[in-house]
């Protein structure tokens, strides 16, 4: 097995704590950084000092943002009153593309996952419980993943956050726009029945 220098093996261990980054994947990178002008290299530095000193979580949804409260729950243009609640940061981006929601978000920071340790009480909810008590909410849109880790976290949302006067919706689940019927899971199916809708 070919050693590396001491540098160079540091920042191939760091880069194998990327999610998705394997020992080769690492390898690649890191000779990849080491070839690259000192700027870039700088730069890259840089960016990954000013990710860590300047972004935050939003006081109000959990969002990551540089400004608090962020762009989302701060625009004028946007429903405080109609709350999309979404596993991680990224999911924002999707319902966003979308370009027909207007409302503002909740970021729960993961789903719970008893095999991998997370409960209830790991999840970021509080904020979002104190808008639904205070009144601040009409309705709550459950956008968790179509997995049994977002089905459960869904559920176990549906039970806390219940007041009257709230309305609770889950996204809908079905076949894939472009995809063929015979090739669809059967729960993927069942949910694609039950979420029918009139014409």
């Amino acid at each position: 097995m070919s050693r590396f220098a001491e540098p160079m093996a540091r920042l191939i261990e760091e880069l194998k704590k990327l999610p998705g980054i394997g020992g080769k994947t690492a390898q690649r990178l890191a000779f990849h950084i080491l070839r690259s002008p000192a700027a870039d290299a700088e730069a890259l530095a840089a960016a990954v000092r000013e990710v860590k000193a300047s972004l935050r979580l939003c006081s109000l949804c959990n969002n990551i943002t540089d400004i608090d409260p962020c762009v989302y729950c701060s625009s004028p243009t946007r429903n405080r009153r109609l709350v999309c609640v979404v596993e991680e940061p990224t999911n924002i981006a999707t319902i966003e593309k979308t370009k027909h929601f207007h409302g503002v978000y909740h970021v729960l920071h993961g789903s719970i996952s008893p095999v991998h340790g997370v409960g209830p009480e790991q999840l970021r909810v509080s904020n979002l419980t104190r808008r639904v008590e205070n009144g601040e909410v009409d309705e709550v849109i459950l956008a968790t993943n179509p997995t049994v880790e977002g089905e459960a976290t869904a559920t176990y949302l549906s039970q806390q956050l219940r007041r009257a006067g709230l309305k609770l919706t889950r996204i809908a689940m079905g076949i894939p726009v472009g995809s063929d019927i015979e090739y669809t899971d059967e729960i993927t199916m069942l949910k694609s029945i039950e979420g029918r809708r009139e014409l």
